[in-house]
């Protein structure tokens, strides 16, 4: 049974990505649903992320007969099919189990990358598998040299190419929200979590058949694979060491592009540059770090004037159409990447739900294209 049997049916049901989030609030529990919206403080930083893209408007041109778009690319010296892919995603099992599998699945086939977190909740062993030639991993920075390596070499060896390492995590932040929904590691299993998993039983087969979430990529280097075990390991040896130091040794020992993740000031993307990183991508990790940070989409454009094209520019943070990435690629970013969006998808549809994400947004980018009246992406920059 593949996508195309429903395709028609679920742009007519679910034809946006909110249409997906509402779906997919109804079928996942509580505490999964708060632990993927959340932010951290009063959660201004995600609003703001979402209002800034809808302040930036064109000035369409009409009259230039028929056009048929490309959105095809070419970054770090590979094609994809789009200028968009899957953005990194912890604890991502907890939303709907092998979120991972399905969307390395859905990147293979739409040639778009997908990116694996550290702490997902299956291995790049697993989920190599499924991706072809579109794995990128993103790194949590290990504090020893070799963990550092082992975790590289598995990631490399199961046929990821491009490495994001992520900058903007300096610690732990306060995720409020996740803490007033109950989440717990291990889960517990309290009469809450009894009554969600009997008011939600398509998630809690799927669960029970895959197992409870765990992060399965690092518990290998546990003494112990008890998950509150596992995550204090997490916080102990993993990430608040990245240093331009530390980011020149990945790129020595990362055989492909070293990307950082997380660049928000000139400066550092200045600094980028001059260390030698392939690209950066401008995020403030989805308002979910530091809720006093600007909005990603107002700090590309001071970006990429300091980059000057000496580098790659990626963005992320607050993408929900195919309309915001035409606009975050219209204020000079190369690629656009997107989570919470995808895993909107698995969460309400399965398998090939992030399949049917992948066709929202490639129909929407062509759309806005036209009615904008551009036929491919480098008319956008010309604006």
């Amino acid at each position: 049974m593949s996508y195309e049997k429903y395709k028609v049916k679920w742009f007519n049901d679910y034809p946006a990505i909110i249409d997906l989030a509402k779906k997919a609030k109804k079928r996942i529990p509580h505490v999964a649903w708060e632990y993927l919206q959340s932010g951290t403080g009063d959660e201004d930083l995600i609003e703001r992320n979402r209002a800034a893209f809808q302040k930036i408007t064109f000035l369409p041109q009409f009259c230039k007969g028929a056009l048929a778009p490309t959105i095809e690319t070419t970054l770090f010296g590979q094609k994809y099919a789009a200028p968009f892919g899957v953005a990194p995603v912890g604890l991502t099992g907890l939303m709907w189990p092998r979120v991972e599998h399905y969307l390395a699945a859905t990147a293979n086939r739409y040639q778009i990358p997908y990116t694996l977190s550290t702490v997902a909740t299956e291995t790049p062993e697993t989920v190599g598998q499924h991706i072809g030639n579109m794995g990128w991993f993103q790194l949590y920075p290990p504090k020893e040299k070799d963990l550092r390596q082992a975790i590289l070499k598995r990631a490399k060896d199961a046929g990821f190419h491009t490495l994001l390492v992520t900058a903007d995590v300096p610690m732990p932040s306060r995720r409020e929200r996740t803490k007033r929904a109950g989440l717990k590691m291990p889960p517990q299993i309290t009469p809450k979590m009894i009554w969600e998993g009997i008011t939600h039983p398509a998630w809690t087969i799927a669960t029970l058949r895959n197992g409870l979430p765990r992060l399965r990529t690092v518990e290998a280097y546990a003494t112990h694979t008890n998950m509150k075990f596992v995550s204090n390991m997490v916080g102990n040896r993993l990430g608040g060491t990245l240093s331009w130091e530390y980011c020149q040794l990945l790129k020595e020992e990362w055989d492909g592009p070293v990307v950082l993740k997380g660049i928000l000031h000139p400066k550092d993307a200045e600094r980028a540059v001059a260390t030698g990183m392939d690209g950066i991508v401008v995020s403030n990790h989805a308002g979910r770090q530091f809720n006093g940070a600007t909005t990603s989409i107002d700090a590309l454009p001071a970006i990429v004037k300091a980059v000057g094209g000496k580098t790659k520019i990626l963005f992320d943070s607050g993408v929900r159409t195919g309309l915001d990435i035409m606009r975050a690629l219209s204020l000079g970013a190369d690629f656009v990447l997107l989570g919470r969006g995808f895993v909107y998808g698995v969460a309400a549809l399965g398998k090939y739900g992030g399949d049917h994400v992948t066709e929202i947004l490639m129909d929407d980018l062509k759309n806005n294209m036209v009615q904008l009246g551009v036929e491919n992406l480098g008319q956008l920059t010309e604006l």
